[in-house]
């Protein structure tokens, strides 16, 4: 393969296993230490297809960079640049992982044990052996429950811990040496309280329509793709800051079933009333009534895809639909494209592709 002299190079420890290249095992160093990991690349080398096996102790140490492995993955040119990237990675996890270790003072543990009793053990739902990473519970006005983790360093209360919410909204908090958690908490309850007509919003939205994706949403998602009918739906974008302005809304389905929904949203647009619910406006706007929970099932708008016959595909819903009114048969992207290509009379303009539905020829 090429590039293996330059892979030697950054990774001695990291053997070819076959010929073609496309399988490499071995460890990789990083701060004096040789973690197992075993490369499998697929036959085109494309490296977002490629698969990773490692230790579980080097799973453990990469467990909140997956996603930044993931995104090196994809956009990595070869084996070798993704090696370095993943050596950086390593590093800076190692440090971080380090940094968790580092021998805490007395001062410490009175002073987070004197501010757990403070704010009351009936706020706490999990504290590590090491009393280094804290959950805390809260209900907001509307009885929805939160959890906010802290991580803590070895400063504390110099220096405030690391706060993670399920927020669509970034969480900072304002900090002096003699806060306390029960500071913390306070601000936690007040962005609460300033997300609380986003979540009722969505909540409303969750409860009385039928989601198609997410699946199962968190706190921190914005958008809700929500069936109108057979294989039509809109995809809502809500601002959490402003959950009763008008959303972005972009229509899924055949055109001569979107476009007239299109133009009743554009022609109905002024009519947006900040003063009630943002499905109430939806409804006044698109002149519809979502299909009701309780008289249908999710089966009923869900269809499988016409080419792989499944609903989901590496996460996916079908979302390209046939455009003739007597078809209407859904399809993933991919596969439609897939199928599109194999085709010698679809015709391809910049990035999008046209050919014949596989169901009815139109």
């Amino acid at each position: 393969m090429a590039g293996s002299g330059a892979l030697l190079r950054q990774c001695p420890l990291l053997l070819p296993q076959n010929r073609d290249g496309t399988a490499y095992e071995g460890f990789v160093t990083a701060q004096g230490r040789d973690f197992h990991i075993r490369v499998l690349l697929p036959v085109d080398f494309q490296l977002k297809n490629a698969r990773i096996e490692c230790s579980w102790h080097l799973k453990k140490i990469l467990h909140e960079y997956q996603h930044i492995l993931k995104q090196r993955l994809h956009s990595c040119p070869d084996l070798v640049s993704f090696m370095v990237e993943l050596k950086t990675i390593l590093e800076i996890a190692l440090k971080n992982t380090q940094d968790l270790h580092i021998p805490r003072p007395p001062e410490y543990y009175s002073c987070l044990v004197r501010d757990l009793e403070i704010l009351g053990w009936n706020k706490v739902t999990y504290v590590d052996t090491g009393l280094t990473t804290i959950k805390l519970k809260a209900e907001d006005s509307c009885g929805r429950q939160h959890l906010i983790a802290l991580k803590l360093n070895a400063k504390y209360p110099t220096e405030p811990p690391d706060c993670h919410v399920d927020f669509p909204v970034q969480f900072a908090i304002s900090w002096m040496p003699q806060n306390s958690l029960i500071d913390i908490y306070n601000q936690f309850l007040a962005a609460l309280e300033s997300l609380k007509e986003f979540w009722d919003a969505m909540d409303e939205i969750d409860g009385k329509t039928w989601v198609l994706e997410p699946e199962n949403p968190t706190r921190s998602s914005t958008t809700r793709r929500i069936a109108i009918g057979t294989n039509v739906s809109v995809n809502v974008e809500v601002d959490p800051r402003h959950p009763n302005m008008l959303p972005e809304c972009y229509f899924l389905g055949a055109d001569h079933v979107v476009n007239p929904l299109r133009m009743k949203l554009n022609n109905n647009m002024h009519l947006w009333d900040p003063e009630i619910s943002l499905l109430q406006n939806l409804k006044d706007l698109l002149e519809i009534d979502f299909p009701s929970r309780a008289v249908l099932e999710k089966s009923d708008f869900a269809k499988d895809c016409g080419i792989c016959y499944a609903y989901r595909l590496n996460g996916t819903t079908p979302d390209q639909v046939c455009d003739d009114p007597r078809c209407g048969q859904p399809f993933h992207q991919a596969c439609l494209y897939e199928w599109l290509q194999g085709l010698p009379s679809s015709r391809q303009s910049f990035h999008v592709i046209f050919g014949e539905c596989p169901y009815c020829n139109k």
